[in-house]
């Protein structure tokens, strides 16, 4: 198949449309990184454009005193019929584009590649990240690579994720956690339960401990972040007439950026430290992710929220952020969409976010 020509001077809002007509599955990245490559090549200046398998990469060196990095993904998840994109006006809705991808993210990426090739005289030296396999296991991610591999990439005084905000900045992230706490037990026919010992009924204690969880509340940089703890999922017994001898609840704590993981999982293991000094289960982590500090005291992300006319708010959820903060760069996300319709088969976008975000930025990177 040919490589699909994107016109990085146009609207934003047709580039979105254009973007999202390139089939970008995560792992089918290819064609999608060659148009952007071939555009970033042919349609701006001053940058030094590098392919990285599916990951593209410009920056330029002006020598100025700050440099900005603006990253986002090329995949998608899977299509569900909702490409290619579809534009609509309704009295209810207004003008919406349609399609895989529209808040999730390439409406964000369309705002960075028509900033790359329109910008003038930007103020901040400028890094464009362009990442595959954001949507499946975190050891597929290329901005996991280009950390590995080309770390002089990810250096900079404020990266800005085009994940989908509504518009807002949305500072930081929170962490995630999850522990699976596991009570083991004897089997025996259910006629004769007395023979065994129930591991199912040995989560009773924790499940009523976290039923009554009351989770904390914190403000970083004026960002108010909600943490909670969550049971997720719950497994245990063997056959209608079988006393099960194991059970398990997998527990989710998404916790606020001032904890660290340790920080995060000593405090489970304090909410539920009754169940585990009995010995009524044992505790093992499957999966964590440190959250991201909002970072906006720093003077370069002090400035992006004064062009957004101070509107901000936490990030709840976790994303790539953390990558950046975990490198020292304070990090927020910044994008059209509406974080909720993300992934949906009716995704969509109103077009006057991706207008807004790009004024935004552009306001921000011409200072």
């Amino acid at each position: 198949m040919s490589t699909p020509r994107l016109n990085l001077s146009a609207d934003p809002i047709e580039l979105t449309a254009a973007l999202v007509d390139i089939p970008s599955v995560s792992r089918d990245e290819t064609l999608i990184a060659d148009a952007v490559e071939e555009a970033l090549r042919g349609q701006t200046e001053g940058f030094e454009v590098v392919r990285h398998g599916n990951c593209v990469l410009a920056r330029t060196d002006r020598g100025l005193s700050s440099r900005v990095i603006l990253a986002g993904h090329l995949d998608t998840v899977p299509i569900a019929d909702n490409v290619p994109s579809r534009r609509a006006d309704s009295a209810e809705e207004g003008d919406v584009l349609h399609g895989c991808g529209t808040v999730d993210m390439k409406s964000g990426d369309a705002v960075f590649l028509h900033l790359a090739a329109t910008l003038d005289d930007p103020s901040h030296d400028i890094t464009l990240i362009f990442y595959d396999c954001e949507e499946i296991a975190a050891e597929f991610n290329g901005l996991g690579s280009i950390e590995r591999e080309l770390p002089d990439w990810l250096v900079a005084d404020v990266a800005i994720l085009g994940e989908p905000t509504a518009g807002l900045i949305e500072a930081g992230c929170q962490g995630t956690l999850r522990v699976r706490f596991t009570a083991t037990g004897t089997r025996a026919h259910s006629a004769r339960a007395w023979m065994g010992d129930n591991a199912i009924h040995k989560l009773g204690e924790l499940l009523t401990v976290l039923a009554a969880y009351q989770p904390r509340r914190v403000d970083i940089d004026g960002c108010e972040y909600r943490e909670g703890l969550s049971a997720v999922a719950v497994h245990g017994g063997v056959a209608g007439n079988v006393i099960p001898d194991e059970a398990y609840v997998d527990v989710n704590f998404r916790f606020a950026p001032d904890r660290s993981p340790e920080q995060a999982f000593e405090h489970v293991r304090d909410v539920f430290a009754a169940s585990l000094d009995s010995g009524a289960v044992t505790a093992e982590i499957t999966d964590s992710a440190a959250g991201a500090l909002p970072g906006l005291a720093h003077p370069a992300a002090a400035a992006l929220v004064d062009a957004a006319n101070g509107r901000f708010r936490a990030k709840y959820g976790w994303t790539d952020v953390s990558r950046f903060a975990a490198l020292g760069i304070p990090a927020v996300n910044l994008g059209p969409g509406d974080p909720s319709l993300a992934h949906r088969a009716d995704e969509r976008v109103p077009v006057e976010q991706i207008t807004q975000v790009a004024q935004t930025l552009r306001a921000y990177l011409s200072r």
